[in-house]
């Protein structure tokens, strides 16, 4: 008996100390305690989940840009005005590529936060274009749209497409086509609606709805000479891979996937958009991702010295010069350059015929400033 008492006083002793020195309440209701310490534990694990990203984040994308990690933000996309993107699928690495290559896929990507509506737009690699950027000493060419990587990078490439279709193109983002497997992968595979049935680079697709990892994802872009609508076929099936990749991105959760596909951002991806650039799309221009339309620059099939190419008429050039400048919110503008100047030419000089279905075989290439054809080895 003496014991117990001796305990029970001990322990009044060590409750009315702890009281006093503010450890305890003298309420009987400690639940709202227990639930402020968890609700504290749970910000503390959210704000250094938040800090781990963010740095991570920052720290990809100083790879991607070198040393482009400014968390500045520019004046455009602060103030959530339309952007343009140029996306370039560079094929540099496969295939037993080991030289720049050329850009193997071209897409256009406007974005406007007020109409929160975004385009793709295909550029067919063999369009015939004036290249512009190049760095050998002919001031004049043309030649293949997708060339215009290899002679002056993603800078030759943005000149090139903006003179093309008189848009202004505010950024770029390279992408190594390597990273589309990598990316895929680190996503858990992507789902397409397959427009037919074939296989290619020993991989077998099925019309319908189909479930892809990387490597079947890059063979599925790939494919060309089997689908019935050819290079206008491949550029469909690549945007259907473009958009199914950011429809599952923007579904990605937790720290471990995020850091997944950071890395593969950070090996081969490489963009002028800055740190703060891409955080204030993230947050200002999501929207957008949700309601994407997309289409492509209808050319004609045409042979100039031997060589195959895509020439897209005056009129087709000048509707997606409109559309895409609407969806920037620009007034439109007649078309004027040196791929609307060639057609003209050739339709008055050599009788081509834009509305025929046929190849075009009598395409003339002419001088910058004459009417006096090039030499079959200057253009």
């Amino acid at each position: 008996m003496e014991e117990q008492h001796s305990r029970r006083q001990q322990k009044i002793f060590r409750n009315v100390t702890l009281v006093q020195a503010g450890f305890l309440k003298k309420s009987r209701r400690p639940l709202p305690t227990i639930i402020g310490l968890l609700v504290t534990f749970a910000v503390m694990i959210a704000a250094t989940w938040g800090a781990h990203a963010y740095f991570s984040l920052h720290s990809a994308l100083v790879s991607m840009n070198g040393n482009n990690g400014s968390t500045a933000t520019s004046a455009r996309i602060a103030a959530k005005k339309p952007i343009s993107i140029l996306v370039l699928g560079v094929d540099q690495g496969l295939e037993g590529r080991n030289d720049k290559g050329n850009s193997d896929t071209i897409i256009l990507v406007t974005v406007n936060p007020t109409t929160k509506k975004a385009t793709m737009t295909s550029i067919p690699r063999d369009t015939l274009t004036e290249i512009l950027g190049e760095t050998s000493s002919t001031s004049y060419y043309m030649f293949k749209v997708n060339s215009a990587y290899q002679f002056g990078g993603s800078s030759g490439s943005v000149k090139t497409v903006s003179a093309m279709l008189n848009v202004p193109i505010n950024y770029y983002v390279e992408v190594n086509m390597k990273a589309l497997e990598s990316l895929v992968n680190a996503l858990g595979g992507v789902d397409v609606n397959v427009p037919f049935s074939f296989s290619y680079d020993w991989c077998d697709f099925k019309k319908g709805k189909q479930h892809l990892d990387g490597r079947h994802a890059i063979a599925y872009a790939r494919m060309r000479y089997d689908d019935p609508r050819g290079d206008y076929g491949r550029q469909l099936r690549q945007r259907q891979i473009i958009q199914a990749v950011v429809k599952k991105g923007l579904s990605v959760n937790g720290l471990a996937n995020y850091q997944k596909l950071l890395k593969v951002f950070a090996k081969y991806v490489k963009t002028n958009l800055t740190f703060g650039d891409m955080t204030s799309l993230a947050i200002n221009y999501r929207s957008a991702a949700s309601n994407i339309s997309s289409g492509y620059i209808q050319g004609h099939d045409a042979t100039i010295s031997g060589t195959s190419l895509q020439i897209a008429s005056t009129e087709e050039l000048q509707k997606w010069s409109n559309k895409l400048r609407k969806s920037l919110g620009l007034s439109t503008q007649t078309l004027t350059n040196q791929e609307t100047r060639q057609n003209s030419l050739n339709e008055t000089y050599n009788g081509v015929d834009f509305s025929s279905n046929e190849t075009i075989t009598n395409y003339t290439i002419y001088e910058a400033n004459s009417i006096t054809p090039r030499s079959s080895d200057s253009w």
